[in-house]
């Protein structure tokens, strides 16, 4: 087994391998992770964990609120999850690799990364000025027949693609445009599809391709049954998601 410690960025959404993750990063715990990050050199990796939230909020209160106008805002790295963070948190994450870190004039930081690998978290530690955690990294096995469901995904995510576009055609990838390697695929549609927190995460810890791959493909089904019967659903930019408030 093989363990890593990273600092943890808790986030209301989930990060799959290979995808792009923008953030804007205000709050004091976070920018105490990137100031961090900083010291590592530009041509080593600067790596942290991301997680989805399973109950708590992505931002801390700052500031008294409804109902409780005089409740005192909590501080520190695991301020809103709680008294134990891990249990707040999905268990399977994933490893992001930032390649830019800029920092504003107000202290704020503008961060660009990717994610890498999976990750099963075992622990969190609040000890700091962020949270940190210790991860067990989760290797992408392909399963039986990845290759084959990989191409009815495509399939079918054209066709998702086509009614929610309103059928119009209209910048819609082509075949040239989507991979064929089942794994990048599996994580492609995983992250374009419109689905929930805990449906996304369900296909991040999928036990390997050709099961995420599967469960894709009656997802897409799904949606496309249901998109089909509500034609005046708007269309949506299927390739990019809104930038995390961090």
């Amino acid at each position: 087994m093989t363990t890593v410690r990273l600092p943890l960025f808790p986030l209301n959404s989930v990060l799959f391998p290979g995808l792009v993750l923008p953030l804007n990063v205000f709050e004091e715990r976070y920018r105490a992770m990137m100031r961090e990050l900083l010291k590592t050199p530009e041509d080593e990796p600067r790596r942290f964990a991301v997680v989805a939230i399973r109950d708590g909020h992505e931002v801390a209160a700052s500031a008294p609120g409804m109902p409780d106008q005089t409740a005192v805002p909590e501080r520190g790295p695991a301020a809103g999850f709680g008294d134990d963070p891990a249990k707040a948190f999905h268990q399977t994450g994933c490893i992001a690799d930032a390649a830019t870190i800029r920092e504003r004039a107000d202290g704020s930081f503008e961060v660009l990364a990717t994610g890498t690998t999976r990750v099963r978290l075992l622990s969190v530690d609040a000890s700091g000025a962020f949270l940190t955690a210790e991860l067990e990294e989760l290797p992408e096995e392909q399963g039986e027949e990845a290759g084959a469901l990989a191409e009815g995904v495509l399939r079918a995510f054209r066709q998702y693609q086509k009614r929610l576009a309103g059928a119009r055609e209209r910048s819609l990838s082509t075949g040239a445009d989507l991979p064929d390697e089942p794994s990048v695929v599996s994580y492609l549609v995983a992250a374009a599809v419109m689905l929930d927190i805990p449906a996304k995460q369900r296909l991040l810890q999928a036990p390997d391709t050709a099961s995420r791959l599967r469960e894709e493909l009656k997802l897409l089904r799904a949606e496309t049954a249901i998109i089909r019967n509500l034609p005046s659903l708007p269309a949506s930019d299927l390739t990019r998601g809104p930038t995390s408030l961090n």
